[in-house]
């Protein structure tokens, strides 16, 4: 009786592997939801042939679009590496009043529809700014709305790192007689530059398509504030549709390269510290 219970409970043992039927549930609904999509999405791109797609996305304006596009999201990747990596370290180093509450707020940007946020900034720096800061139709009121929705991509990528880092190599080097920044340059910079990068990577590849945040306070003016998600919508509503799935195509390639990258970088990071001593 004990052995025949033994192996019951051995059947229903949990392995850590799904099986067969399970490998193929996860490939069907990966399908279903990614790869039909984006190889339809590759379909009408090239239907009219390469010559077709080589012509849509080299546009003039379907460049500026691009142009604005990669710039804008280049520098919100940059601001953020920098302000979401300070808000992270204040976060996990510093204890101040209502700080639950900022650490909550910072994940407000994936719960919130992002027209909102356009909206909002709309409202506070638009025509009639009540603090007297007019960003409508500017690319500085681009990389602003941007900022917002890409900030929790930086500081949830750092937060771990700066969680579970070492901080008695921290007093020994202070110890020594190393200054606060000596100590963040050499000492913590380092382990947190694989997640800083990972996360501003992370929002470069949110900024480039996004819709919601930059449909308002961005203006949509060709070659200046024009972004390649908006260029898209235009072409859908003028009736060409294959201009914009080859354009859709070209910013898909860009992410997916910006992913590609860092997921290279990520895992030699990783081979590194198995090898380490």
């Amino acid at each position: 009786m004990t052995t025949l219970l033994a192996k019951r409970r051995a059947l229903f043992q949990f392995s850590g592997a799904v099986g067969p039927f399970g490998v193929s549930t996860a490939v069907l609904w990966l399908s279903v939801i990614v790869l039909l999509p984006l190889a339809a999405l590759t379909y009408n791109a090239f239907g009219g042939g390469i010559g077709q797609f080589w012509d849509a996305v080299t546009a003039p304006v379907a460049l500026a679009s691009l142009k604005v596009t990669i710039w804008v999201s280049v520098i919100v990747a940059v601001i953020n590496a920098v302000m979401g990596t300070l808000v992270a370290w204040v976060l996990v180093r510093d204890n101040f009043p209502g700080k639950a509450i900022v650490n909550a707020l910072i994940d407000l940007p994936f719960a919130l529809p992002t027209i909102v946020a356009s909206i909002v900034l709309l409202s506070l720096y638009g025509p009639d700014s009540p603090v007297n800061i007019h960003l409508n139709a500017t690319q500085p009121g681009l990389v602003v709305a941007l900022a917002f929705v890409t900030l929790p991509f930086v500081v949830r990528s750092v937060q771990p790192v700066l969680i579970e880092a070492d901080r008695d190599v921290e007093q020994a080097a202070a110890s020594l007689g190393a200054d606060n920044w000596v100590i963040f340059s050499k000492i913590v910079l380092p382990t947190l530059a694989p997640a800083i990068l990972s996360g501003a990577g992370l929002a470069f590849a949110r900024a480039i398509g996004e819709y919601g945040s930059i449909v308002l306070i961005g203006g949509n003016i060709p070659r200046v504030t024009q972004m390649t998600s908006q260029y898209i919508q235009q072409q859908i509503e003028i009736d060409r549709p294959a201009n914009a799935a080859a354009v859709s195509v070209a910013l898909l390639a860009i992410a997916f390269v910006t992913l590609l990258v860092l997921r290279v970088v990520a895992q030699r990071n990783l081979r590194k510290e198995q090898q380490a001593p």
